[in-house]
């Protein structure tokens, strides 16, 4: 067996791994760089991306965030493709609600722990305490060598029990293990990071002392954190008020314990940016599927002191027309780099403009160094390879028998 990472041995996001095994091959993950384009030019050359290949079985999704996923909608239509099930349903709806959304045909399912053939290979799926829904880490078998890719996880989320689990009986006599390390080089990264349940009195703080309505930014993907939310504001009477998308996409899971738009305290606003979709999309059904629990702008002001709304910036003219902004104030939970970026300028203008302040409550979607070691521990590799990390360098400072790959190149797993 042997490996090319095609891209993560100097970055964050972009992943996408191949795989190869008495000629045939899998590719892990066709993720968007962060920073690349998003279009065909990002999409790796990789044989059967772009023209029919047959020595190309599939191609594996670890999870449904798109620098995992993001340039599946330039292959071929027809690609055979492996994820979750539930990951595969919320990326069907999420396309739904974007310009160019992936249409998958051939898909196969990951399950946790159960093994997976395909041609030379057996892949054994592991699920992840990850902000994604529905993540894994890959058991990859071939020749008699054992690669495991750890994909994105953490061990401080709602999912917390998944990792201490994994801990307890991971898999064994692993040659190559191919590690994320996101946070290593984030100042916060050595220290504990505060878990889901930790972050609740942030929200519940910002949420009883707002006289307006209360916005949100974040992920609509992030399900754990739409949790906290949900919590949250049944804890400081407020109704959580989240748009179609993310309705949609809560739906996906396909988890009835987790919130949905069909539950007490919960209504669902269509900002412009989607009705327009809707509309495009002849969406009818989909959309009269939530037409008891809607809220309409001129409810929103009406409401707006017992209200907290799931927020994007996209939102920005729709809320300024429903006249909802007063006393308003904003919980921003994504990661504290997105907002000192240049693009982000016009935003917190907008903020300032409103008398809107802003508090983060936040935490990581990744693992600590900490929560990382005990991980690469628990495998013992006899090799280990970062990816997925500005600082690859640095891995040597935490882990043993570490072995910087670049991209592009073609290695043994030995």
């Amino acid at each position: 067996m042997r490996a090319c990472i095609h891209r993560g041995t100097q970055e964050v996001g972009g992943t996408c791994i191949e795989i190869e095994s008495a000629g045939k091959r899998i590719v892990l993950d066709v993720g968007l760089p962060l920073e690349a384009e998003d279009s065909e030019v990002s999409l790796p050359h990789v044989k059967g991306f772009r023209k029919p290949e047959p020595s190309l079985l599939a191609v594996v999704i670890s999870h449904p965030h798109q620098d995992h996923y993001g340039l599946t909608k330039y292959l071929l239509p027809d690609t055979p493709m492996i994820m979750g099930a539930a990951a595969e349903r919320i990326l069907k709806a999420a396309g739904l609600f974007t310009p160019a959304g992936v249409a998958f045909q051939r898909v196969r399912h990951l399950e946790h722990r159960i093994p997976l053939s395909v041609g030379p290979f057996t892949l054994t799926p592991f699920l992840n305490d990850h902000s994604a829904y529905d993540a894994y880490s890959l058991l990859i078998e071939a020749d008699g060598q054992r690669l495991f890719y750890s994909g994105d996880l953490r061990g401080h989320g709602r999912k917390a029990r998944i990792f201490q689990q994994f801990l307890k009986s991971p898999p064994t006599d692993i040659d190559v293990l191919l590690m994320e390390g996101t946070t290593i080089g984030r100042r916060t990264a050595a220290k504990r990071f505060c878990t889901e349940q930790e972050l609740e009195p942030c929200f519940v703080e910002q949420m009883r002392q707002a006289p307006g309505m209360v916005l949100v930014w974040t992920s609509a993907q992030n399900i754990d954190r739409l949790v906290t939310m949900f919590k949250a504001c049944k804890k400081s009477g407020r109704q959580l008020v989240i748009d179609m998308y993310t309705a949609e996409i809560l739906r996906a899971t396909g988890n009835p314990k987790l919130p949905q738009a069909t539950w007490e305290g919960i209504k669902v606003f269509l900002p412009q940016s989607q009705k327009r979709q809707i509309l495009k999309g002849k969406l009818f059904t989909l959309a009269n599927r939530y037409k008891a629990a809607r809220i309409y702008p001129e409810q929103l002001a009406e409401q707006a002191s017992r209200s907290v709304l799931l927020f994007r910036p996209s939102m920005r003219r729709d809320l300024e027309k429903a006249g909802c902004l007063k006393g308003a104030r904003l919980i921003y939970s994504l990661w504290p780099g997105y907002l000192k970026r240049k693009e982000q300028h016009p935003f917190l203008e907008w903020l300032d403009s409103h008398h809107i302040p802003l508090t983060e409550c936040h935490t990581s979607g990744h693992a600590s160094i900490s929560d990382l070691q005990a991980f690469a521990q628990a495998i013992n590799p006899k090799m280990l390879v970062p990816i997925h990390s500005f600082e690859t360098k640095r891995f040597t400072e935490f882990f043993d028998r570490v072995e910087q790959k670049e991209d592009g190149k073609w290695w043994k797993v030995s």
